[in-house]
């Protein structure tokens, strides 16, 4: 029953992950710009952020999930505009794939915009919620380390599908786009900015 909740939880981790937002637009971005490692290190910032998610639908822990719900507005508006702000340096920065040596820093800015950029859309709860609830798998833990194996096959999963989308980036579309890198950063900024721009919106109507 344990380990079936982990692989439920890796097919509920990797179809939520799969839609491609802003979110994968960035890792398409990065992993074309500046190698396949920071694409995949910005969709583990991702699988981070689904994780947390996941760990509060599992455990079912009612206050923070309220608050979720409750401040869904103020999210939204961090979110759309943190947006906003990783589009435009998006949109007005240069090809950095091989440009300049790799460092620890610059995946740690990878990994922790990637989190904030999915752990500001609160619809993300709402999605493993009732994920969770549709497959009845609240019903089905029993304690911790159930819920525990349920959250990791969420990130796992989640993980599995950022790593797939890395690695048919650079393969199939690496050489196609590495001499546009210009071309490249402007559409993805573009893309990232209307996502933001569409979440604001939702504010006011």
């Amino acid at each position: 029953m344990n380990i079936g909740l982990f692989f439920k939880g890796l097919l509920v981790g990797f179809l939520i992950a799969t839609p491609v937002g802003p979110t994968g637009v960035l890792c398409i971005q990065r992993t074309l710009n500046k190698g396949k490692l920071h694409g995949i290190v910005s969709g583990l910032g991702a699988a981070s952020a689904d994780a947390i998610y996941g760990f509060i639908a599992a455990f079912g822990l009612t206050f923070i999930s309220n608050f979720l719900v409750k401040e869904q507005p103020w999210l939204r508006l961090v979110g759309g505009i943190f947006l906003c702000y990783m589009g435009a340096r998006v949109l007005l920065s240069k090809s950095e794939k091989r440009a300049t040596p790799e460092d620890g820093a610059s995946y740690v800015r990878d990994y922790v915009s990637a989190f904030i950029l999915t752990f500001t859309n609160p619809t993300t709860f709402l999605a493993f919620a009732a994920a969770f609830a549709g497959l009845g798998l609240v019903s089905l833990i029993e304690h911790h380390i159930a819920a525990l194996l349920l959250v990791a096959g969420v990130f796992v999963g989640s993980g599995l599908w950022w790593l797939i989308l890395s690695g048919i980036t650079a393969t199939f579309l690496g050489k196609l786009l590495y001499t546009r890198p210009a071309w490249l950063n402007k559409i993805s900024g573009i893309i990232i900015i209307a996502f933001g721009l569409f979440v604001l919106l939702t504010l006011i109507t």
